[in-house]
């Protein structure tokens, strides 16, 4: 974990996302929800059922974090990536393999 930023104000977001401990799992998922015709149901449910992390329990919502929080592979795709975009790709940590939905970002 790295520190908190300590700028006056720094980035935060709202994320969503489902952890699994291999590539095929995190590729199986994302092609579900980019099929699906509703793909943030279909997100929330994958991540109820298939998420190893504890915020699977409520369908893989992080809430809001701010900059530093999180490890970095993970923020900087946080970053990267456009509000209620379709994931089409996943990100490795040394927890295992996420699949990201950004709810909000303040830059």
């Amino acid at each position: 974990m790295r520190r908190h930023d300590k700028r006056n104000n720094p980035r935060k977001a709202h994320v969503r996302h489902i952890l699994v401990p291999d590539k095929p799992s995190a590729r199986g998922i994302i092609e579900e929800i980019s099929k699906a015709k509703n793909p943030l149901k279909v997100f929330k449910k994958s991540a109820k059922k298939f998420s190893t992390c504890p915020s699977g329990s409520k369908k893989g919502d992080l809430g809001e974090f701010v900059e530093g929080q999180m490890v970095k592979q993970f923020e900087d795709a946080v970053w990267q990536t456009d509000i209620d975009e379709v994931p089409s790709k996943f990100v490795k940590t040394q927890f295992g393999y996420h699949i990201i939905w950004v709810h909000s970002k303040t830059e």
